[in-house]
């Protein structure tokens, strides 16, 4: 089997296929048709003459549509094939294949073209694991439509098939008998219809408006969703094609939630389209300057579904933020926790500090009085429930321990958090971002406070809670002998002194004293962590270290863009710099869209970024960390109602022009060039006064 895939999406509703556009379904190579967690077609294989076709190109349209240039025959054929299909694939109201054969002959053509069809109903937690179904599955065809259905209880869910030309269908597909004239072209449309809960295909129950959109009108969407983001002109190809296609690959991956007020900028394909807390929210800060309106959805979302109860299946907790939320068979009968799953120790008081990041940028004073509750509840939750050892420090632990999260920060897998020497530490677990988290959610929640919920004694409390809490971390996980960050404590307070990516999210939150940031810094961008693209989420003097570990020594584009961030925040313009271009170049190998992970090898050794070998592409905060980057090398600040702009650029890089940059500015310009310091000091001024309009 090709393992190469091809995939188009619209919000909730994605198509994996293969090189030719076919559907086989198999554990390792998850294509078919998805929508709200469950696979609506497994099998989708054109055939002529009971044969498949061979791939001559794969032109990919747009995020919503692809086209196939098939032939029949071996590749050895195909200079003497007589005919050629064309397979036009589409995500609108419905996915929609237009099929059309062409014969290239002087003599008629007479053929069978068959497309095998059939859906497991598969949930995606199903799709690696394969298990016996406990619902009823059947199969109906009437009037020229082919509909499989399938219930358990309640839990409903149909698939509609129809054709534009007659055809002989049966249960597993339709036939068609095609008579072609010379220089002749045959052509059918073949159009399949998710339902949800027995919802008839004029109005699915669960679509709404959002999903109801014609392919002109998400092509028009598309355009719109380009013209309202900042123009970028740089002397960098790389660079202006990553920010293009970071820019479709996020309009592509917005959830159409049952409840926001928008669509919701979702975590990846194929396994995560869908809402999540962590990676909603830190798509939002990454995108910020660029797509501000993604922020609200987010924010007023994630609010309603704060946590308000003790729920351990849930792993819910009063003013949790959630971490996942389900849609899949598993999850309506509870034998997932998704509905939602709150198993996240970062997401709450990351919530806080998105909510103050959008209100610098916005001057939205609306929505942080309207969320004020929710933001207290959050920064409550730190002390009350976040502190699980008692410590003064946000840790986690698994209190679902049947399906739940072992690790529950951003490097969630089993083996992600160790010893320098590989041992695993116990739970609870203490995370040092965590603890820089919480401190920024407290800083910024005293801002909030003083400034907008009118209640000057709590900003002076939560001042004087982070101020201890900067003190007792700065001394209790830093690593003397090594000079670094521990990358958590056990449930001992020992370090768990393993060396990790995790000390860049430090800077970020500014949680680092001054006079240590320069020796994490040197950490950051040596030689076991820096292997000549990124930052290695885990260094190659660890124990652990695996280039091609998930958590233990690969790559991550958005690892890397919250770095890039702490490192500017901390003065260190060069460092930041130079791993916004080893981004950068990287893009250039996948053809501008950076993967949600790639190996951690050393560039001399491999010549170019190795794909990790089941990373989600595209994936977005690999998409927003183009955009993080590029705003840390402008250095992007909003100050009141203007943009402040000071930029340094890297070598490879030499000009950038961000063009109609959004905020409660207006619009403003950023230009940086990179030149003597004498005159990249003018340009950023410049870029500081920019223009304000409200174009």
């Amino acid at each position: 089997m090709n393992e190469k895939t091809v995939s188009i999406l619209d919000g909730n509703t994605f198509v994996v296929t293969d090189e030719r556009g076919d559907v086989t379904a198999s554990p390792d190579l998850p294509t078919g048709l998805f929508s709200f967690d469950t696979r609506f077609l497994s099998t989708w294989v054109l055939r002529i003459d009971g044969h498949r076709l061979n791939a001559l190109s794969q032109d990919d349209l747009h995020f919503f549509e692809t086209r196939f240039f098939l032939v029949p025959g071996r590749p050895t054929h195909y200079i003497d094939a007589k005919l050629s299909v064309i397979r036009e694939q589409s995500i609108g109201t419905a996915f929609v294949e237009r099929l059309t054969v062409l014969n290239h002959d002087i003599a008629p053509a007479v053929l069978t073209l068959r497309v095998d069809m059939d859906t497991d109903f598969a949930d995606l937690f199903e799709i690696k694991d394969v298990q016996h179904k406990r619902g009823t599955k059947s199969v109906h065809h009437d009037e020229g439509r082919l509909r499989y259905s399938y219930r358990r209880e309640t839990f409903q869910r149909d698939t509609v098939i129809s054709s534009t030309l007659a055809a002989r269908i049966d249960d597993d597909g339709m036939t068609f008998d095609v008579s072609l004239e010379p220089r002749g072209q045959w052509q059918t449309e073949l159009r399949v219809e998710p339902v949800i809960n027995g919802g008839d295909t004029a109005s699915p129950t669960i679509w709404g408006a959002y999903r109801r959109r014609a392919r002109p009108q998400v092509r028009q969407e598309l355009e719109h969703w380009i013209d309202r983001a900042p123009q970028l002109l740089a002397d960098n190809p790389n660079l202006t094609t990553a920010y293009e296609r970071s820019l479709i690959d996020l309009a592509a991956m917005r959830y159409a939630s049952l409840t926001a007020t928008g669509p919701i900028p979702t975590a990846g394909l194929p396994w995560f389209m869908t809402l999540f807390g962590r990676d909603s929210i830190f798509i939002s800060l990454q995108t910020m300057p660029f797509l501000p309106r993604l922020t609200p959805p987010v924010l007023r979302l994630l609010g309603s579904l704060q946590g308000g109860s003790l729920d351990d299946l849930r792993e819910e907790e009063p003013g949790k933020i959630l971490h996942e939320f389900r849609y899949g068979e598993s999850a309506a009968f509870e034998e997932q926790p998704h509905t939602p799953y709150y198993g996240s120790a970062d997401a709450t008081p990351l919530f806080v500090i998105l909510l103050d990041e959008y209100e610098r940028w916005s001057g939205d004073v609306e929505l942080v009085r309207g969320l004020e509750r929710q933001a207290r509840a959050a920064l409550h939750w730190i002390d009350e429930y976040g502190d699980l050892v008692g410590n003064g420090y946000v840790s986690y632990w698994r209190r679902n321990t049947r399906n739940g999260l072992e690790n529950q920060c951003w490097k969630d897998s089993w083996d992600a958090i160790s010893y320098r020497d590989g041992r695993l530490s116990a739970l609870p677990r203490a995370t040092c971002e965590l603890q820089g988290y919480a401190y920024d959610a407290k800083i910024r929640g005293a801002r909030l406070a003083r400034e907008f919920w009118n209640d000057p004694a709590y900003a002076d409390r939560l001042e004087r809670e982070a101020a201890d809490l900067k003190q007792r971390f700065n001394r209790d996980f830093w690593v003397a002998d090594g000079e670094y960050y521990a990358l958590a404590l056990d449930p001992d307070g020992t370090p768990v002194d393993a060396l990790s990516s995790n000390m860049g999210h430090l800077l970020w939150s500014g949680i680092v004293e001054p006079d240590r940031a320069g020796k994490v810094a040197e950490h950051l961008l040596g030689p076991a962590m820096f292997s000549g693209w990124g930052v290695r989420t885990l260094a190659e003097t660890e124990a652990r270290y695996n280039p091609v570990g998930y958590h233990v020594g690969s790559v991550w584009p958005f690892d890397n863009s919250i770095i890039a961030w702490g490192l500017r925040r901390y003065g260190f313009r060069e460092e930041a710099a130079r791993i916004a271009e080893g981004m950068i170049e990287a893009s250039g190998f996948f053809d501008g869209r950076l993967p949600e992970a790639f190996a951690g090898y050393r560039r001399e050794l491999t010549g170019y970024p190795v794909e990790y070998p089941t990373a989600c592409s595209p994936q977005g905060w690999s998409a927003g960390a183009v955009l993080l980057l590029l705003r840390t090398m402008l250095d992007l600040t909003p100050y009141q109602d203007h943009l402040g702009v000071d930029p340094h650029l890297p070598p490879s890089i030499p000009r950038i022009e961000l063009l109609d940059v959004p905020g409660r500015w207006g619009r403003a310009d950023a230009l940086g060039r990179r030149a003597e310091s004498h005159q990249r000091q003018h340009t950023g001024l410049l870029a500081r006064l920019g223009r304000t309009d409200n174009g």
